[in-house]
């Protein structure tokens, strides 16, 4: 019996089978989506593959010129469109998908399928994705012009005290939750038209008190150096970067840079070409001079004994201050100077320059120091490195005759500098505080060396031989003005090299 009933329903199964089979059979071959059949809004029904593929390009061209709004606060906003970051599909293979909807499977799967379209559309997904890099990009480089940095409550000198500037509350993009916040966004809750995203914003609250700092009226520390012979240009660039520096409130633990205070070196910066070191030449470039500016304000930190956590000599000596108490900036080498304010008060950076070409900073605070205590910084230079020879540096690039202004030599310097603190007199300790290396660089020219003369040429390369600056210049002034070349120099007799002598320590100039 149950044999039986089996045996009829396979019968009616194929009997049903083969009543749909054309039609089924038909509707495969005419290789078209079924009607009813939509990707996100697009009716690909009755398409054929081709055209169901044009029709989601455009699709797709349309959300990428979709706007996307970015909302800071106050009504700041920064306006792009989905296809400038980066909009793609995660699956092109839904054309595929719909048009194998009625066509795979079984008979009676695709006949259901079949069925289910005529009554219901069939409505695919588009899975979008976005570049994380382009969105990060333009978070970083365009949305952050929406921050307001915090302004901590900070001291202005008057007269002879200060006043107290209120601060800010600052709001700051936060860049890697908003860029997480844009892409989460595309990608699950936007289906086209415009999308307005708003910026994830921190809040930065200004910190400082009226209390602390009516403290700060005492100079911890106080140093000065001349520039009496700087020219216009360097002059500027000193009283310009000390303008920059001048004004500066820090609490305690904050960290000073002085390239943060003085970049950009430009002109619109307040910049001029002048005089700085480079390769053991002296060059021309733009702000010529700072270093002298971050030299004195590291001889007052130091009497203000903060803590220093970055500093670097010159590649050769200066003028202004003894071996190892200068303090060089170099953007090229990445050379800053930095201290940070371990005091238990805000401190106040005060800088300026004279009519005398005097170079001034001191810095205030709380005098918690015991008038029995003293701080000296002493210099001590280790050796002298004389140079023992002249350079001349030949140049293709300039005429016979030319001869460049004279370098003066530098003696190149080993030296340190030392901390010493006494009570009532008293040493109590000594410690060192840098080491510092100056190289030694010769009297230096550079000669001209182009000419079609072939005895002209010979003459000059043979006074570049001899070693001689006088000489060589004597030569190309000779050929500059066509006289006779004067006669070689003697060579110089060998002369035994002196021994090393010691070198007393030095004390800092105190300014």
């Amino acid at each position: 019996m149950w044999s039986m009933k089996r045996n009829v329903a396979g019968l009616l199964g194929m009997m049903v089978a083969i009543l749909l089979f054309p039609t089924i059979t038909v509707q495969a071959k005419e290789n078209r989506i079924h009607f009813g059949v939509y990707i996100e809004t697009v009716d690909v029904g009755n398409m054929t593959k081709e055209e169901a593929d044009q029709a989601l390009e455009e699709y797709l061209t349309s959300l990428q010129e979709a706007e996307v709004v970015l909302e800071a606060s106050e009504g700041k906003t920064l306006s792009t469109t989905a296809g400038e970051l980066g909009l793609t599909i995660q699956n092109p293979d839904v054309v595929q998908t719909a048009m194998d909807l009625g066509k795979t499977g079984n008979l009676i799967t695709r006949y259901k399928a079949i069925k289910d379209l005529e009554k219901y559309n069939h409505v695919l997904e588009v899975k979008l994705d976005f570049d994380k890099e382009l969105i990060a990009t333009l978070v970083e480089e365009k949305c952050t012009k929406f921050n307001q940095e915090a302004l901590d409550l900070h001291l202005v000198r008057e007269n002879d005290g200060f006043r107290i500037e209120e601060g800010q509350t600052g709001i700051i993009v936060d860049t890697e939750n908003t860029e997480k916040s844009i892409y989460d966004f595309l990608t699950t809750n936007w289906k086209g038209g415009t999308a307005n995203i708003s910026l994830v914003m921190i809040i930065d609250e200004p910190i400082g008190t009226k209390a602390e700092l009516e403290k700060v009226k005492d100079i911890i520390g106080s140093y000065s150096t001349s520039f009496h012979t700087s020219g216009t240009a360097r002059s500027a660039n000193v009283a310009n970067g000390t303008r920059l520096v001048n004004g500066i409130t820090l609490y305690p633990g904050d960290t000073f840079s002085m390239y943060d205070n003085i970049k950009p070196f430009s002109e619109a910066n307040g910049y001029y070409m002048a005089g700085s070191y480079l390769n053991g030449m002296v060059v021309d470039s733009l702000g010529g001079g700072i270093c002298q500016v971050s030299t004195t304000l590291y001889n007052a930190v130091l009497k203000a004994e903060l803590e220093v956590t970055e500093r670097h000599n010159h590649s050769m000596i200066v003028s202004y201050v003894q071996p190892s108490a200068d303090a060089a900036i170099a953007e090229s080498s990445g050379k800053d100077f930095k201290f940070v304010n371990n005091k238990q008060y805000p401190i106040y950076i005060e800088g300026y320059t004279t009519p005398e070409k005097k170079v001034v900073f001191n810095i205030y605070g709380v005098e918690d120091r015991p008038a029995n205590r003293v701080v000296t910084y002493e210099n001590e230079v280790l050796e002298t490195i004389q140079p023992t020879t002249e350079k001349i540096v030949p140049s293709g690039a300039q005429p016979v005759g030319f001869v460049s202004a004279v370098q003066s030599a530098h003696i190149g310097y080993k030296a340190r500098l030392w901390k010493i603190v006494t009570v009532d007199g008293k040493q109590v300790s000594k410690e060192q505080v840098n080491s510092s290396n100056y190289n030694m660089a010769p009297r230096t020219i550079t000669v001209g060396t182009a000419t079609d003369n072939p005895d002209a040429y010979n003459q000059i390369q043979a006074a570049i031989a001899t070693g001689s600056i006088d000489y060589v210049r004597a030569v190309a002034g000779a050929l500059a003005s066509a006289q006779p070349v004067p006669p070689a120099p003697a060579p110089a007799p060998a002369e035994a090299t002196p021994a090393p002598t010691e070198v007393a320590p030095i004390e800092i100039p105190q300014e």
